[in-house]
């Protein structure tokens, strides 16, 4: 079952133990995924910041 994060700072810490990164668009909001070893976060969010979260990572990105 998918933990839902509540702010950026979390999906920033969790960042740098991810193992992959999931963005799914629905108009102007999207949910962005974020594979741990140990479990799958959710982060509720607009499509513009979803962009420019995952701008930076240095994991691979797939959009849905």
């Amino acid at each position: 079952m998918p933990k839902e994060l509540k702010s950026k700072e979390d999906f920033d810490k969790l960042l740098e133990e991810a193992t992959e990164i999931r963005v799914s668009k629905s108009g102007e909001s999207a949910k962005v995924k974020l594979r741990t070893p140990d479990a799958l976060y959710t982060l509720k969010t607009t499509a513009e910041e979803a962009d420019a979260m995952v701008k930076g990572a240095k994991i691979p990105v797939q959009e849905f």
